[in-house]
């Protein structure tokens, strides 16, 4: 008797933990749609402005990067000549 009791108790328990996890997926899909409907999407001009700061950075760092390479490069190099040349 006990043992069916500890039985019922387990399977009562198991219940209550599937309910348990149902009430937390539809507060969380609940929270979801809530954080969707605060979403607002960018117009065309404002996604076409982005877009082009974005590439004229890219552009800025990469000529950036192309002269301290540049600079860098005929640096050591002269460097090197020099300090095998004798």
């Amino acid at each position: 008797m006990a043992k069916a009791m500890v039985v019922a108790d387990q399977q009562s328990a198991g219940l209550e933990k599937a309910k348990s996890q149902i009430e937390r997926l539809r507060s969380f899909l609940g929270d979801v749609r809530s954080e969707m409907n605060k979403v607002n999407t960018p117009s065309k001009e404002e996604v076409r402005s982005t877009t082009t700061v974005v590439i004229l950075t890219v552009f800025a760092f990469a000529f950036f990067f192309w002269m301290v390479d540049f600079v860098l490069n005929h640096s050591i190099n002269a460097m090197i000549t020099k300090l095998t040349s004798h």
